[in-house]
Parts: C-alpha cells; sequence; structure tokens
C-alpha cells in the first residue's frame, strides 16, 4: 500500500455527488462499506493479473450512506495492487467460472508487494490532482 499526499483529504461533499462526479473518472463504491464509511476505488492499471487500484476511503459525518445527501469527509488516499490467479481454475467453482456464475475471483494477494514506488506514488498523486482540479 502507497499513501498519497493530496488535497483530497479532509475534503467534504454529498455522498451522491461525489458517486456521481468520480463515476465519470472510473471509480465505483468498493464492496466493503457500512453506512459510517467506504470507499471509492478507481483501476490505474491492469496487466497479466495485476490490478493497481487508486482508493479513496471516507467516513460519514451526516446521515447514512444510503442516502444521496449523506455528508462525506474523505481520509487519506491510496495506491493498492491486488493479484489474481491467471488462467482455468482446477477446483470445484471452475465450471461455475466456465459458465459465467462465479465473475469476480477473490484476490491472490489483496495488497501485493509494489515495485517502483515512487513511479505508483507520483501516479497516483497526478490522477487524483487531476480529478480535483475538475470537480
Amino acid at each position: 500500500m502507497i499513501h498519497l499526499e493530496t488535497d483530497m483529504e479532509g475534503r467534504q461533499m454529498n455522498f451522491g455527488q461525489a458517486r456521481k462526479a468520480l463515476k465519470i473518472y472510473g471509480f465505483h463504491m468498493g464492496g466493503n462499506w457500512e453506512y459510517d464509511g467506504g470507499m471509492f476505488d478507481g483501476v490505474m492499471h491492469k496487466e497479466k493479473g495485476e490490478t493497481f487500484y487508486i482508493r479513496l476511503p471516507f467516513q460519514v459525518l451526516q446521515g447514512e450512506l444510503d442516502r444521496s445527501d449523506a455528508l462525506i469527509e474523505f481520509q487519506k488516499p491510496y495506491v493498492i495492487k491486488h493479484v489474481v490467479h491467471v488462467g482455468l481454475d482446477k477446483d470445484e467453482n471452475s465450471l461455475l467460472a466456465a459458465t459465467g456464475f462465479n465473475q469476480f475471483q477473490d484476490p491472490l494477494d489483496k495488497d501485493g508487494h509494489i515495485r517502483d514506488k515512487s513511479k505508483w506514488q507520483e501516479f497516483g498523486e497526478e490522477a487524483i490532482g487531476d480529478i480535483l482540479d475538475k470537480l
């Protein structure tokens, strides 16, 4: 995980506004959210089973996350790498994957080792800077 130094941390906005604005840039709600917080994930790079994400965590200050008018505040963003197995699964779920019923595979490593951290940190900080300029 690489923490990013950006002006996103501390920015407040309504959840509905944030979701709509960030969707334009390819960010979607991560699966691990609660009524008091969550995160938006955006894919930075994907190659051979490795996916680099920019993750924008936030907490709810007023309201609940299932409402568009909930006030959220962004926390320190970071880059994370997921590594998944590329190829056919050889377990009991193989038929599900082949038929399309098992669409998503759990990462082999949810926080994979990141080589050349300065490259990904610079890329992530520039990407968030570009988004903030347009919000």
